[in-house]
């Protein structure tokens, strides 16, 4: 099957609506994480975009692969994207605080630099990109303000767990990679399965959720974390992965930043002080010199030749 050519401006637009959608994911989980507890909140998470990923493939005309060394890999995946991740994280930024755990979670990209040049070696490392990824951590500091670091070296564990759950996800974007043989809602639907099926047992023993009365409101946010934050950004994000690499799509790590300040400034009319100006500005031109080599990126050697079972349907 020949492949589509790569279009920047459609690739970078994808990009920029994945920052908006994991941008926005702290606004709903701030509201479900009200009334219910945080794993069964994740748990929810997953396996309502499980479902809703299940149903694309059925309007796709797609099928999860069939093979135990597949499913192998996106256990894999999942634990290192999700189920992992999202636990540490979670539990990081219970101990420390907010603004310190968003320039703790923004250095994916850098992980992903130093993973790729030292160990996969599976696309460009070169000056520009590191510039790129140095750039974009610089303004998210700009942004968030340097008293974030006022906490560094308080609460060591919180802030261990945190750098931990950003070394996953950059461990994510490259064996993502793996998977270039299979369409991103195959690769989205089968890691979010494999999430719930670690997640809602757990959700079950710990949190008895047939004893909860959440609000409408809180639903409604459970409802938004999965569909859209979920399930539409992993499909994004696992295309982006094959499209413009595993650094690039990382690189969606430095929008978050600039699209919080974006929606403050829009929508609540909030003060834009130069300084965070100066961060977005900063954000962005390191998000753009990471994602130049995508323009003459092409179709390269998977990591694993296994990674998918022969005949497997392609995007």
């Amino acid at each position: 099957m020949t492949e589509r050519p790569i279009r920047p401006a459609r690739e970078f637009a994808l990009l920029g609506l994945l920052a908006l959608l994991w941008g926005s994911t702290y606004f709903f989980l701030k509201i479900a994480v009200a009334e219910i507890p945080p794993v069964t909140v994740v748990a929810a998470r997953v396996s309502i975009a499980a479902l809703f990923l299940l149903a694309v493939l059925r309007l796709r005309g797609e099928r999860l692969p069939t093979d135990a060394g597949t499913w192998r890999r996106l256990f894999l995946l999942s634990m290192l994207n999700s189920t992992i991740a999202w636990t540490l994280l979670a539990w990081g930024q219970q101990h420390i605080d907010s603004s310190l755990a968003s320039v703790l979670n923004s250095t994916s990209p850098i992980f992903v630099f130093i993973f790729t040049l030292f160990i996969s070696r599976h696309e460009p490392t070169n000056a520009i990109r590191f510039l790129g990824a140095c750039l974009g951590l610089v303004g998210v500091v700009l942004i968030v303000g340097t008293e974030a670091f006022a906490g560094l070296g308080r609460q060591v564990a919180g802030q261990v767990a945190a750098i931990m759950g950003a070394m996953l996800y950059a461990g994510a974007a490259i064996y993502g990679r793996c998977f270039r043989q299979l369409s991103a809602p195959v690769t989205a639907a089968g890691t979010m399965l494999c999430a719930s099926a670690c997640l809602v047992p757990l959700s079950l023993v710990l949190d008895a959720p047939w004893r909860l009365a959440p609000s409408l409101p809180a639903l409604l946010a459970v409802a938004m974390l999965a569909v859209f934050c979920t399930g539409v950004a992993v499909m994004i994000y696992f295309r982006l992965v094959q499209t413009i690499g595993s650094l690039g799509a990382a690189s969606q790590a430095y929008l978050r930043a600039v699209v919080g300040v974006l929606l403050g400034t829009v929508l609540l009319g909030e003060h834009l002080p130069l300084v965070v100006l100066a961060g977005a500005v900063t954000a962005i031109a390191g998000v753009v010199l990471i994602n130049l080599p995508a323009r003459r990126m092409r179709e390269e050697v998977a990591l694993s030749p296994a990674a998918v079972p022969k005949g497997q349907r392609t995007r």
